[in-house]
């Protein structure tokens, strides 16, 4: 069995009979080859786009061949070269690095403790004022929803805490509850 890309769609040469690649593969084939028609159709394409065109493809061919149990040969479109997949549990491709990064991008640090402090500032001052408008009603109610609000907010705050943008909106929320538990304390001190 052979994998070929032709005018933006992937072909498969020799199939058996009775094979069919699962859906998603097939379709993730397709976009594959449609990628491939215009990375070839541009002329010279860049090495870093040629090299990730072609690692897609082994990619796919690999899994091809675990899901038909035989091996696939690979008709590279950019490269022309033929080279056969063996049959197996398909190989991670390595994550390209970007071109002309000496390494990971730096930390935007006064953006984002900029954006922190905004969003604490908003949280805090929300918060206070739901609570404070609760607790006019009845203390527990105020307690209740001071806990019901940082009890919502923790799952989102938990996940956004490695994103590279809403880390520091998180870092913020995080920032504003804190604050907003030590207003609420310091207000029941008080008249």
């Amino acid at each position: 069995m052979e994998l070929r890309a032709e005018r933006g769609r992937a072909v498969l040469v020799g199939v058996p009979e009775l094979f069919e690649p699962p859906a998603a593969l097939a379709g993730a084939l397709d976009e594959w080859a449609e990628v491939a028609a215009a990375v070839c159709a541009e002329g010279e394409a860049d090495p870093a786009t040629a090299e990730l065109v072609s690692a897609r493809g082994r990619q796919l061919a690999a899994r091809l061949a675990a899901a038909a149990g035989r091996p696939v040969g690979y008709a590279d479109p950019v490269r022309g070269v033929l080279e056969e997949v063996p049959a197996g549990p398909p190989r991670p491709t390595p994550r390209p690095r970007r071109v002309g990064s000496a390494g990971p991008e730096p930390t935007p640090w006064a953006t984002g403790l900029t954006v922190s402090a905004f969003t604490a500032v908003v949280v805090l001052f929300a918060v206070v004022t739901v609570v404070r408008g609760l607790g006019d009603i009845g203390w527990w109610l105020g307690a209740l929803g001071l806990v019901i609000v940082t009890a919502g907010l923790a799952p989102s705050i938990w996940l956004a805490r490695d994103a590279p943008v809403w880390r520091w909106v998180s870092f913020g929320v995080a920032g504003g509850l804190a604050l907003s538990w030590i207003a609420v304390i310091l207000s029941t001190l008080g008249p």
